[in-house]
């Protein structure tokens, strides 16, 4: 595994939005970042997918301890929301996607960091936008990255199971952000597959007394939500939505704030101690790990966390933490030029499909953080 130097493509600001990507820059800084990339070995590439695959279905496994033992206080669910999952985890309606945040330097097994399992963002850039760099750049060299393909190929294999002729794409309104584009995205692959498409925002969703409804007043019965569900149920539609939960298809299934829930993770530990894709993990306390992080159960974009190494503590703000923390090991993350990679692992279709990593210039990965392309030789 190589972090590489290189020169950014002509007018590539332009290249990058032609293809959705206009959320290049994150404040004053670049988000994009293909003055380097990283190179990979099949090798490389065959433990991370391997991995990957291994962790899906330890996670199923975890999933269904979850809910033989009741174990969903560890995970704060509202209990209201408790015979849904069961209800969904046993009647299995549509799943896309999934993403593993993993540590991986190239040596040692890849770690499980955390799973965003219901609103995994960075996917328009894994998918198509790195693609697209190393057509151009490394035509003869690979890339991890099925990714695009598995989506199409999933959205036609759900074209039986939607309940009505319309598959609704909802997410908050941020007309030039990662949110709108990339549901965008989901949704343009979703019509290359056949399906009729129409987008809302999630504030927008009405209710006619009976079922919800788009702002045409047309029933919605298929719902593809970038919006987690830890906050969906919390609005002022919850209760309705609870109610009707049964009568549509929220893509994705409520079953997912099982692996959303960084709770899973102790869980997770305590099914394999010793795994080799699995960090120490636990409710109470670091236990005897002398450096480890500590991590909110319900947070984003690297927010209210501690990182104790032996070489310093770092710690962020946020509003997250009501719900509870998690304690874990530190990972072996790739660290090359004052830089810390985080490989993102995705999953469609409970299967690995390829990868994207963000790299920041310290331990914690933020909204920050940037995307680099990677190829595999």
């Amino acid at each position: 595994m190589k972090r590489i130097a290189t020169k950014p493509r002509s007018r590539w600001e332009k290249r990058v939005e032609e293809l959705g990507l206009i959320y290049h820059h994150t404040g004053d800084g670049v988000y994009w970042n293909e003055s380097v990339y990283y190179e990979l070995s099949s090798r490389e590439v065959d433990t991370l997918e391997a991995a990957t695959n291994s962790l899906q279905d330890l996670s199923i496994k975890a999933g269904q301890h979850v809910i033989d033992n009741n174990c969903f206080d560890q995970l704060a669910i509202p209990t209201a929301v408790v015979p849904l999952i069961k209800w969904a985890w046993d009647t299995e309606p549509p799943a896309i996607y999934g993403r593993m945040d993993l540590a991986f330097d190239g040596v040692n097994p890849p770690k499980l960091l955390e799973y965003n399992a219901d609103t995994p963002t960075a996917l328009l850039e894994a998918s198509i936008v790195q693609w697209y760099w190393k057509e151009e750049l490394f035509k003869s060299a690979d890339q991890f990255n099925s990714i695009h393909e598995r989506l199409v190929k999933k959205w036609r294999e759900l074209k039986d199971y939607l309940m009505g002729t319309r598959l609704h794409f909802a997410h908050i309104n941020d007309p030039q952000g990662e949110d709108t584009m990339t549901a965008t995205y989901l949704r343009d692959t979703a019509e290359e597959a056949g399906s009729t498409t129409a987008g809302i925002i999630v504030g927008d969703i009405g209710w006619n007394g009976r079922r919800f409804v788009d702002m045409s007043n047309r029933v919605m019965t298929d719902v593809f939500k970038l919006y987690p569900w830890e906050w969906l149920v919390h609005e002022q539609f919850g209760p309705h939505l609870l109610s009707t939960y049964r009568e549509m298809n929220w893509i994705e299934p409520i079953w997912k704030m099982l692996f959303s829930n960084k709770g899973i993770l102790p869980i997770l530990w305590e099914l394999n101690p010793g795994h080799p894709n699995l960090l120490p993990a636990y409710f109470d306390g670091p236990h005897d790990l002398s450096e480890y992080v500590r991590k909110p159960k319900l947070s984003r974009e690297g927010w209210n966390i501690e990182y104790h190494s032996s070489v310093g503590n770092v710690a962020t703000a946020g509003e997250y933490g009501e719900e509870g923390f998690i304690f874990q090991g530190i990972g072996p993350v790739f660290r090359a030029d004052g830089h810390y990679s985080v490989v993102g692992s995705w999953v469609i279709d409970q299967e690995s499909a390829g990868i994207g990593i963000r790299e920041s210039t310290g331990p914690i990965t933020n909204n920050l953080s940037t995307f680099v392309p990677h190829i595999f030789v």
